[in-house]
């Protein structure tokens, strides 16, 4: 069981790293520090937190999730997907509220791996993921559209709408200077990458817009003059204050922090998987998540889970192993050490026109609108879950999507159970009712699909078809897999019934897990041992004998020439 939980980084020092390999990690590690260094400042500020506070998540999580995640080339850190969450949170209970629930949120997670539910998160609807993705990133843009204008509010509304009216009503506040600000920024991390794509364009942007802002002193916010200094350390870790009043209130929020950690971990692993081509191990990258989440609290930090783009990066850079990861958040911890206290004077309006930019590649617009053209129920849960994001709020809507998707998956398996009077048997099926003779006053009816609690009403309903009431009554059972407890329910009602009607109830093709389910429910002897058959011919000499007429001798199975050649041969 052991060795189910080993990170990958024993795994790869254990295969040994080569010095031509870790100086490729080196070199993508400091890459990818240098990336995240404003997107770790920018979902911090946008999250309603110090800019700091990114980067010490980025450093401590990000270490974390690369030195006991189950994924070699993960880069974990802050993401887009809990701006929306943090938010919330921290404008209700402050920041002493967001690190209880990121705690609890790290150790749901940690529940979550050792249990190995790492698989289980996987079956999250591609359309509810595609949904709530899609609505955060729209929150994220228009959340970033004061900064970006130079817009100056009274006070802005906490609901979707109410935020774009303030907007509209506070245009007669627009700071041009931090416009042209934020166009340049978009400007160079649009055309940038068609110049290099070594040296990432919000790194050349926030050089170039907090050059310009400083030289020509334009009136426009800055992290300084919004937050004041940024400290060129790691705060000592302290434990925040718990008491279970706090715990009750905050186990929702805590569930969405790791239920977004869980699903945008696995989804980067699966996404890097594809690019490396290795496997990696969910339920040790669990594990890692809720590590990192657990301890990021404690030096100050926000929610962190793997990070796509990130993460992609490194694999582009060269990155093979943890050591890439570990390597990141170092060069980050160096960038706080050394020229932290410059970061005071980047521009408000140049960090939310890179959130901007984050939010249109994070919309996946592309998949939404193709989507459209999915089934009603993948349409209907994509758009309540994006609606309710949207208008509502995040935990409503990962709640009422997991539910929604459920309910509605539920239905189409009960849509696939069939349950037919007789049997429409195929040309070439042995046990094909057209060449056997059914006994008079014998129906037979058949099960085809999961016989659970969403086909029993069905099951009963096909049963009343029946007007005159048979001396035997013979159910095939060869297709049906699984059978729950509402199932067992339903069969029991047709078993009183039958008695009462003196009809032989006769069970035919019965496999393993629905037998289990008969003999710990009881049922299997309610039903009689002797009236549970293998195979529907000697389900009907059963009821042959049960009618006092001659049994008919099992037919013998047609075997092909060529078989018996072969076989001779063999």
């Amino acid at each position: 069981m052991f060795s189910l939980f080993v990170p990958e980084s024993v795994r790869a020092f254990k295969e040994g790293i080569s010095k031509k390999i870790l100086v490729s990690d080196v070199m993508a590690g400091v890459i990818v520090g240098i990336v995240a260094l404003p997107l770790a400042i920018a979902f911090a500020i946008a999250s309603g937190v110090k800019p700091e506070q990114g980067i010490f998540t980025a450093v401590v999580a990000g270490f974390i999730i690369s030195c006991f995640g189950g994924s070699r080339v993960q880069i974990g850190g802050p993401t887009g997907a809990f701006i929306i969450v943090v938010f919330d949170i921290v404008a209700q209970y402050g920041y002493e509220g967001l690190a209880v629930a990121t705690m609890m949120a790290g150790v749901m997670l940690l529940i979550m791996g050792f249990s190995k539910l790492g698989a289980t998160i996987r079956f999250i609807p591609y359309p509810m993921t595609v949904g709530f993705t899609s609505g955060i990133a729209l929150i994220i843009f228009t959340t970033q559209i004061p900064d970006f204008f130079g817009l100056t509010l009274a006070n802005t509304p906490g609901d979707f709408i109410g935020k774009i009216g303030a907007y509209i009503a506070g245009m007669d506040t627009l700071n041009t200077q931090a416009l042209a600000v934020g166009a340049v920024t978009l400007a160079i991390l649009l055309f940038w990458p068609k110049v290099t794509r070594k040296v990432p364009g919000s790194v050349v942007a926030i050089i170039a817009t907090t050059v310009i802002t400083a030289l020509l002193g334009l009136d426009v916010e800055t992290i300084g003059s919004r937050f004041g200094s940024v400290p060129s350390c790691l705060p000592s870790p302290s434990i925040p204050k718990v008491n279970w009043e706090m715990i009750k209130q905050l186990s929702s929020p805590a569930f969405t922090i790791a239920m977004l950690a869980a699903i945008e971990s696995l989804l980067s692993a699966v996404v890097a998987d594809g690019m490396i081509g290795k496997r990696h191990n969910a339920n040790m990258e669990l594990v890692a998540q809720g590590l990192a989440n657990f301890v990021v609290p404690l030096f100050g930090g926000i929610p962190a889970t793997g990070a796509i783009a990130r993460t992609a990066t490194n694999i582009k850079s060269g990155g093979t192993t943890p050591v890439a990861g570990m390597v990141h958040a170092v060069t980050l911890l160096l960038i706080l050490l050394f020229f932290g206290k410059w970061a005071v004077l980047i521009p408000m309006a140049t960090l939310s026109a890179i959130l901007m930019m984050v939010a249109y590649h994070m919309s996946e617009w592309r998949f939404f609108v193709k989507l459209l053209k999915s089934p009603p129920s993948d349409i209907a849960v994509m758009l309540v879950t994006f609606g309710l994001t949207v208008f509502v709020d995040l935990t409503v809507a990962i709640e009422v999507g997991v539910v929604m998707a459920s309910l509605l998956f539920m239905n189409r398996m009960a849509n696939l159970t069939r349950i037919k009077r007789r049997t429409d048997d195929f040309e070439n099926d042995p046990h094909a009712l057209a060449c056997r003779k059914v006994p008079r006053r014998v129906e037979i009816f058949e099960i085809n699909g999961p016989f659970f609690f969403g086909a029993a009403n069905r099951f009963k309903d096909t049963l009343r078809v029946v007007r005159e009431k048979p001396q035997v009554l013979i159910l095939r059972c060869r297709h049906i897999l699984m059978m729950d407890a509402t199932a067992l329910r339903a069969l029991e009602e047709m078993v009183d019934e039958a008695q009462r009607e003196k009809t032989l109830l006769i069970l035919s093709g019965v496999h393993a897990q629905p037998l289990i389910c008969l003999e710990q429910s009881g049922l299997y002897y309610k039903i009689g041992e002797d009236n549970v058959y293998t195979n529907i011919d000697d389900a009907l000499n059963g009821a042959r004998r049960f009618l006092g007429l001659e049994e008919i001798p099992r037919p013998v199975p047609f075997v092909p020439t060529v078989s018996r050649e072969i076989e001779t041969r063999g």
